[in-house]
Formats: C-alpha cells, structure tokens, sequence
C-alpha cells in the first residue's frame, strides 16, 4: 500500500518507515499460515478409532469403547488378559522351628543297667541285666586275699571256704598237703562225653581221687563235663555220675558242666539256648531225684547269653571268671577265679574257688 506523498505522522515516522513495517509484518503472516498448513496435512484431526468420526463428548464427559468392543470377534475374556500371574510372588519360606536336641543315651557301662559280655568270638556286647532274676548281694570289699586264697568276711568272720577243682589234667594230687594249705573242699571231675564222638568215659584219676580226698577228710563236690544233645543223654550222663560215687559222702554240688572246645567243633554247637536249657535241666533234675545237690557251671558268657537261667532259678550257680572280683549280676555260690594258681600239694596249675556257702551244714 502507497501511502500519500503529503502523508506526514506526527510521530515522526516517514512513510518509507511504515511501508517497511507493514511488508515485514505481511510476509510473517504469510509464513504463519504455511506452517499450520503444513502441520495441518502431517497431523490431521484424532477420529473415533471405530467409526472415524470425531467421538461427541457428552455432558457427563467423554465416551470411551466397550471392551467387548474393543476385543472385536476375539474369543478372549477379560481374565485371558490378566498377565500379573506371569510374575508369581515368591512367598517366603515360613522359618523352620529349631530342632530340639535330643537327650544322651544312658552309657551301659555306667547305667547300671547293663553288664559286659565278652563273646565266643571275643567280640564284647553290652547285654541288659534282667529285673526278674535274682541278683547276688556280696559286699567284694569285703573279700580278702591270703596266701592266694581267696575269703569273704563278714564282721570281721571268715563265711566263705576255699576249694580246687581237680581232674587227671592235675595229674597226682596229696590232698592232705592241700588241707594243710588251708583248702576246704574239692571238685572232682567224674568223667566226661567226648565233644565229637560222645562217648562216655570215665576221668582215669577219679576212682583215686575220691579216695584220697575222702582219706584227707576233705569235702568233696563233683562235677561232669557233658555235650550231651538230648534229654536222655543228660540223664545218662546224670546216672553214670550217681552210680560211681556209691559208698563215698559227697556233700558238696554235682555240678552239670557244658562248654564249647577250643580249636575245634563240639557236639553242643548244634543246640540252641533252648535246648541247652533243656538238657541241664534233665541232667540236674536226675542228680536232685538222686538225693544230691545239682548245680550249674559256666562262665559269664555261657550262663547270660548260651542259657536261660530262668528256666533254672531252682538252681545253684559255680561262676566261672577269672578275675579279682566278679561283675556277674545275679546270684551265684561258687566261684572260680584262678586256673594257674601255685598251691601245695598240686605240682602243676591249680584251679581255685571260693564257696559262699558251707554245703557240709546245708
């Protein structure tokens, strides 16, 4: 636009001046209008995502799609949709109870309770002492060695009585020189049944021992070493001893004696603990019914474990254990506690017992 030439502002501005302003401010325009176009054709107006048409916005606000609409022809539900199981949360382990510590066993070897068996194969084994069998109720403080005899005393007064146990294996004996040393009593073996062929057979020295030691005015007790596998031969067995001690006083046991052999099989190894049982019991009921006192020996394994001595609780025990003082639990009358003893009158090894009871008075 041309302005008048007689156009003159009071403000001081020429005409050249404002034409200048005014085709600036044209051309700025110009340039506005072809930036919205431009933006116009690169964003055009949002539609309705469905219907391409701009969604009306109701008085309460806007409208927003179904999800069934959303979804479409989809066979999936809206709990297809729920993806938070994808990312389970670990639930903490709840803290386990600290476990209680559980109480010492008891020590066999302190308990009281038990007692130590040495096996046949010299494996030791704790085995549980029984409450129904009579126990011993020796005071061994009270036992005392003189001369290498043993004596149990009893207010200051000698109750027990030292014996030795004799058969051919001791060869001659002078029983009176074994009186004078202060022995009470003998144990004379009758005979014995062969451990392989059982055969019976007299011990060779038992007819002149019984003799002598009935001339020394000792006491006698005998015994015989059986392996007998049957009830008729225990009595057997039991009848040869009655028959070879007619016309001599023996007041002291028959002992019924059954062991195992050293280095070798013995007959009685084919019996169980029951049938052990039942042959000593035959064999000690024959010497009973022969007017005699039965016994039994053996030592602490043989009586606790290859025996049950409560079937024989009617019995009298000769403990065998070679030891200054015996732990064997129950009740006992006799007891061996020296097989290589020096005494007079036996050149050899002598086998010495303490009897706690005086079975001459009995």
């Amino acid at each position: 636009m041309k302005l008048p030439e007689d156009y003159n502002d009071k403000s001081g501005m020429t005409p050249t001046i404002v034409s200048t302003i005014m085709a600036v401010s044209m051309f700025v325009l110009v340039i506005l209008a072809v930036v919205l176009y431009i933006n116009h054709k690169q964003n055009p107006p949002r539609r309705h995502l469905y219907t391409q048409q701009m969604p009306e916005e109701s008085a309460a606000g806007p409208e927003y799609p179904d999800t069934a609409d959303l979804l479409g022809d989809t066979t999936l539900t809206p709990d297809d949709l729920d993806f938070w199981d994808m990312y389970p949360v670990e639930t903490p382990k709840p803290e386990e109870p600290e476990e209680t510590p559980k109480p010492e066993e008891p020590d066999p070897a302190t308990d009281g309770k038990h007692t130590l068996v040495v096996n046949k194969d010299g494996e030791e084994e704790w085995v549980l002492i029984s409450p129904y069998l009579p126990k011993h109720d020796y005071d061994f403080t009270k036992l005392v060695c003189q001369s290498d005899l043993m004596k149990y005393y009893v207010d200051g007064r000698q109750v027990s009585f030292v014996g030795v146990d004799i058969s051919k294996a001791e060869g001659y004996v002078d029983y009176n020189k074994l009186k004078k040393a202060g022995v009470d009593f003998v144990m004379l073996r009758v005979g014995a049944r062969g451990y392989s062929s059982g055969q019976l057979v007299i011990d060779e020295y038992f007819s002149d021992n019984i003799k002598r030691a009935s001339d020394a005015k000792l006491e006698i007790g005998l015994y015989f070493f059986s392996q007998a596998i049957t009830e008729a031969e225990a009595i057997e067995e039991a009848l040869v001893v009655l028959q070879q001690l007619e016309g001599y006083t023996v007041k002291y046991p028959i002992a019924f004696d059954m062991e195992y052999v050293d280095n070798d099989t013995s007959r009685v190894e084919a019996l169980n603990r029951s049938d052990k049982t039942t042959v000593a019991k035959a064999f000690m009921d024959t010497i009973k019914a022969g007017g005699y006192e039965p016994m039994i020996y053996g030592d602490k394994y043989w009586l606790i474990k290859q025996i049950d001595l409560s079937k024989l609780t009617g019995y009298d025990v000769w403990l065998s254990q070679l030891e200054d003082v015996p732990d064997y639990p129950y009740k006992f009358s006799m007891w061996q506690y020296d097989r290589k003893a020096s005494i007079d009158g036996i050149s050899g090894n002598a086998s010495l017992n303490i009897s706690f009871i005086d079975y001459s008075e009995k």
